[in-house]
């Protein structure tokens, strides 16, 4: 949850989060200030601390979310109670937040929570916007997630990534295990940042990062990877699912997770289409993948969250 030592422009910060949070962006501008991406519900105290502290007695003006998944948004009810903030979210989310769908906003078929929000304006591919006293772009992302953004200030030569660029990969390819086209779109964002003149990139997760090509590099690769067999980001996306619920929940009674596995729509959704195996199984396997990963541990008849 730091501020990253690396040289930022003077009114930014990055709030480093552990994986339950997406990494938040604060801008503190002349005349206005900013928060890119809220983290999870459950870390929404430590949400408000940090922004709070960062902001000197100052209030936040504005909340901008890359993406509505969870881990992106769940910190935004906190701050507009707080703060009385302005939110803008992706466009193509709008008429999912104004009615509060749950299902159409994942939240149900992940198993995730997020608090209600609402939104005062929105986003979309090509618009520009000011943070920190700094123009920025918003570019479309899809991949991760259909409606997902990017932004990239060109005279920083810097590039808030969200989850369709880390620096080891990108996140869960979820369209694809709908049965809908998510690996070509998250080729073509790839190929969108490859054209961008980059210094520094803030991933939604982990630490910023400077070495740009090499990590397009090995994003491109474990796209190749996946998109070479589907049961490889079904399986990935069921590992992912199952530690971020041991990230939120801390442990599991290790004959709770068939049944938990099943009542998951995602999960089982990926089990019925590319996997093929009994809710047993695949609880089993991911078991064994985390623990041998190091990202989780046995201990009697429960599973305990590890560090990653």
């Amino acid at each position: 949850m730091n501020d990253t030592g690396l040289a930022l422009p003077a009114s930014m910060r990055v709030f480093e989060r552990g994986w339950l949070s997406s990494n938040n962006v604060l801008f503190i501008g002349r005349d206005d200030t900013a928060l890119v991406d809220s983290g999870y519900l459950t870390h929404a105290p430590q949400t408000l601390a940090l922004v709070d502290h960062a902001l000197g007695g100052r209030t936040l003006d504005r909340i901008i979310n890359t993406h509505l998944h969870s881990d992106h948004c769940g910190g935004n009810a906190a701050l507009q109670a707080r703060y009385g903030c302005s939110t803008a979210i992706p466009a193509a989310e709008a008429a999912k937040v104004a009615a509060w769908d749950e299902e159409a906003l994942s939240y149900r078929a992940t198993g995730q929570q997020c608090a209600r929000f609402g939104f005062n304006t929105t986003l979309q591919h090509g618009d520009s916007l000011m943070l920190g006293d700094l123009e920025w772009q918003a570019l479309g992302a899809p991949g991760h997630d259909p409606h997902s953004l990017i932004f990239y200030c060109p005279s920083e030569r810097i590039l808030i990534s969200a989850d369709a660029l880390w620096r080891n990969g990108f996140g869960v390819i979820f369209p694809e295990l709908e049965g809908e086209s998510g690996f070509a779109e998250a080729r073509a964002t790839l190929a969108l940042i490859d054209t961008l003149d980059v210094d520094l990139v803030i991933p939604g997760h982990g630490a910023p990062f400077t070495d740009v090509k090499a990590a397009l590099g090995r994003a491109l690769s474990r796209l190749d990877y996946m998109a070479a067999d589907p049961v490889r980001n079904a399986e990935n996306a069921v590992k992912v699912m199952l530690k971020f619920l041991l990230l939120e929940r801390q442990q599991f009674a290790l004959d709770s997770l068939p049944a938990m596995f099943e009542a998951n729509p995602v999960i089982e959704g990926a089990r019925r289409r590319f996997l093929k195996r009994s809710a047993d199984e695949l609880a089993e396997w991911a078991v064994q993948s985390l623990v041998r990963a190091g990202a989780a541990r046995r201990e009697g008849g429960l599973l305990l969250n590890g560090e990653l």
